[in-house]
């Protein structure tokens, strides 16, 4: 189901723009169709609303709560197991304050070592309307004021259907462009792509570390580009939009949280229009990495601050349901492994 698809069926109905934009609103902002200043029956062609019944009952179906993990000291906060028509599952994340985190693709190809989401590569991307429906699933449950792209999946290696969603998110979701934050390893195209669109969202590099070579390793299929390199592209993305970018850095104990790496965020981050977001590991069975020290982790932010960098303690949500990214989805896929069939006598 893609967002283009949804419009042309609209049009072979008879509907224009205005009508399509109707339709497509009550859909994200999860609206009965028979409300608001226009009612159908006044504004919609007759085609249109005939058609309605069965177009609401195919969009509740893209995407469909499996399971929600609530966050016990965090009310509204949840890991949500989202079930797609092809029987694969996603996750996405009720973040607080209003912010959604979603999927964009069912597994992912970059790899990175300390993640459980790639640990069976790319199993398929996932369409624009199944990114969207993430979000009305989401506002079923509270009201969603904030989209990040941070799921599961490298958006930019799906760039035409995040791009396709963030631009229907940022006209008719009611979601400032800003708080649509578009998150990627670094893929060259999306420098490209991001400033084209009519709706330009704010942009997360996800960094981990300021030395090349560490960099490789730990993000094996990501593009050579170094962690200067990245800056400097994330910097004039930053200026011409003027949201400061996201620099996301995964804390692992005794691999990227030493003096060194400190120095190197110092000489690479000072006078940036931007912000660290240090996020302490959340451990995964049968990896290595572990999670730093709340005290350790602390530390470096206070370090930072003196040393002239905005950086921020960030906690990966639903930690206490050991629900990092991939994980819950994971232990769904275990499970049904391990039922076994009972054959007839």
């Amino acid at each position: 189901m893609y967002i283009e698809s949804i419009r042309q069926r609209l049009r072979a109905l008879g509907a224009r723009p205005v009508h399509e934009q109707r339709v497509l609103r009550d859909w994200i902002q999860v609206r009965p169709w028979d409300q608001g200043r226009r009612r159908p029956k006044d504004f919609l062609p007759q085609a249109v609303r005939d058609a309605l019944p069965a177009l609401e009952a195919e969009l509740k179906d893209i995407a469909r709560l499996v399971s929600s993990h609530p966050v016990a000291d965090d009310p509204g906060s949840a890991r949500l197991l989202v079930g797609l028509q092809d029987g694969q599952t996603v996750e996405s994340v009720l973040l607080p304050r209003g912010g959604l985190c979603v999927s964009s693709q069912v597994g992912c190809a970059v790899g990175c070592q300390f993640c459980m989401t790639g640990r069976d590569g790319l199993l398929r991307q996932l369409t624009s309307g199944e990114i969207v429906a993430q979000v009305a699933l989401a506002r079923t449950q509270r009201a969603v004021k904030k989209v990040v792209f941070m799921g599961m999946g490298e958006p930019a290696h799906n760039l035409n259907n995040v791009m396709e969603a963030i631009e229907l998110l940022g006209t008719e979701g009611n979601i400032g462009h800003k708080n649509l934050v578009f998150s990627t390893v670094g893929d060259p195209r999306v420098f490209e792509r991001l400033p084209q669109g009519p709706v330009k969202p704010a942009l997360a590099l996800s960094l981990h570390t300021t030395k090349a070579a560490l960099r490789e390793k730990l993000l094996p299929r990501a593009p050579r580009l170094t962690p200067q390199e990245l800056v400097e592209l994330g910097e004039q993305y930053g200026r011409t939009t003027a949201y400061p970018v996201q620099y996301q850095w995964t804390l692992l104990d005794g691999i990227n949280d030493g003096e060194d790496e400190i120095e190197g965020i110092v000489a690479l981050f000072k006078g940036k229009y931007g912000v660290l977001n240090i996020i302490p590991y959340n451990s995964v069975p049968d990896l290595a990495f572990r999670r730093p020290a709340t005290e350790r982790c602390r530390e470096m932010i206070r370090i930072l601050h003196r040393r002239g960098v905005l950086a921020k303690l960030r906690d990966s949500a639903a930690q206490e349901v050991d629900g990092g990214c991939g994980q819950l989805r994971a232990r769904a896929l275990e499970a049904q492994r391990q039922v076994i069939p009972v054959r007839a006598a």
